[in-house]
């Protein structure tokens, strides 16, 4: 009676349909209906009186919508984990994911590139290229060259200054100019390499200029070659490196603008000791106060001269004082390696440098062509040093020297040049005029000790 309770009160949206009638006349199905007999099964006790049950007659598990299991069916031949259709869909939403990381991932990129593009600007440029130089270039020259020159401090009783100079030998043997030194009381030499030593002066001459320092225990000594400045000619191209105001490894370069120039340098003590008198070679490279003492370089880098002066712009105005600025204007003038060469070997030898010398005094007050021979020489001694180079060539006093071996001198100061651009020993040519008269006179230099 419950369960016809229960299936009348059920709701009528989800009953069964109802079983079909039997069509009049036909019999009706085994097992159904009340003329069915029923077979007592081997439970049955007869005794109890109960009426045998069958397997039928067992009330039917109705599926209650208000229960606790839902309606479902469950496939019990496979086991649990989906078939192709969910594995697609586990595929497509996997696929889905990483589709959308990766959009996040290049979205962020995308605004940092963009940020980094309106902050930092990419412009295009040259790949780094082979730096070697071809060895006659200006670079090439300059590398060969540099590891052997040195700039000097020098610290002396009335200031300091800066100069420059080069290494001679593997001993430790550095020439410069003597006017950077001169007045040295310390001396310390600094190598391209940076490395700073002190040196001592071996020996100094100020009538050519010239001066040698020495460093001891430097390893690695970088000597640089030698020229011959015999060989120069107007328009070689040209290298000077020094160190102008203190810029050390300054390198320059321009051609040589003339040969044989005559220079006199100094004269600052007013008593002539400290001029210098130099041969020179001028060159258009620009040298500046710290070029003076460094090395003017042929395009083989080998040492054809020393930087030494320079000529200085006259300031304009119209005062009667016109002062010299200090700075190249194209007008350099450097010693001729030449006589570098052999005054910085006497130098190193004996501490001192012999002059050739002709044996007579001249006028220096003379204000015609040429150099005219006093008629007196100092402390009323003669002009013309008895059994001297002068004498013995029959040079008398009053005469007046026009040319050196055929070229022409313009006043005394260019005939000591002519003389000292010599060594003692050497033969030379003089035209003298005398009388009127012009006269061919051959002497050797004779030789005197320097200053």
């Amino acid at each position: 009676m419950a369960d016809q309770q229960q299936s009348d009160t059920a709701p009528k949206w989800w009953s069964r349909p109802a079983a079909p009638q039997a069509a009049p006349g036909a019999a009706p199905e085994a097992g159904s209906g009340p003329a069915a007999e029923s077979v007592p099964g081997p439970d049955a006790d007869p005794a109890a009186g109960d009426a045998p049950k069958s397997p039928e007659a067992a009330p039917a598990t109705r599926y209650d919508p208000w229960g606790e299991q839902p309606l479902q069916v469950a496939d019990q031949g496979k086991a649990t984990g989906g078939g192709p259709v969910v594995r697609i869909r586990h595929a497509l939403a996997l696929g889905l994911g990483i589709a959308l990381l990766a959009g996040g991932i290049g979205g962020w990129l995308g605004v940092l590139a963009e940020r980094q593009s309106s902050t930092r600007l990419e412009l295009p440029q040259a790949a780094v290229e082979n730096k070697g130089r071809a060895p006659e270039s200006v670079a090439g020259i300059a590398a060969t060259a540099l590891p052997g020159v040195v700039t000097l401090h020098v610290r002396g009783s009335t200031g300091s200054g800066t100069g420059t100079g080069f290494v001679l030998d593997g001993q430790g043997h550095i020439l410069t100019n003597n006017h950077v030194v001169s007045d040295a009381k310390d001396i310390t030499v600094t190598f391209s390499t940076g490395e700073s030593v002190t040196a001592g002066l071996v020996g100094r001459d100020s009538g050519y200029d010239l001066a040698v320092v020495k460093v001891d225990g430097v390893r690695g000594l970088h000597p640089l070659s030698l020229g011959n400045s015999e060989n120069v000619k107007v328009g070689d191209p040209v290298v000077a490196i020094g160190a102008p105001f203190d810029l050390s490894n300054t390198v320059t370069a321009g051609i040589i603008s003339a040969t044989g120039r005559p220079i006199t340098a100094g004269g600052d003590k007013g008593d002539g000791s400290d001029i210098s008198y130099v041969d020179a070679l001028q060159t258009d490279a620009p040298i500046n106060p710290g070029n003076s003492g460094g090395p003017l370089l042929d395009a083989k880098a080998r040492v054809i001269g020393i930087n030494s002066a320079i000529r200085g712009a006259d300031a304009g105005g119209d005062g009667a004082e016109r002062a010299k600025q200090s700075g190249s204007i194209g007008l350099g003038f450097a010693i001729p390696v030449n006589q570098g060469k052999r005054v910085a070997e006497e130098l190193i030898r004996t501490g001192r440098a012999t002059h050739p010398v002709i044996g007579v005094t001249l006028d220096m007050e003379y204000t015609g062509d040429g150099a005219r021979v006093g008629t007196k020489g100092e402390g009323g001694k003669p002009a013309v040093t008895p059994d001297g180079p002068g004498a013995r060539a029959g040079i008398k006093g009053g005469d007046v020297i026009t040319k050196v071996d055929g070229v022409r001198v313009h006043g005394g100061d260019e005939l000591v040049i002519k003389i000292r651009a010599h060594r003692p020993g050497d033969p030379l040519t003089l035209t003298v005029l005398r009388d009127g008269r012009e006269l061919t006179l051959e002497l050797v230099l004779g030789s005197a000790n320097g200053s």
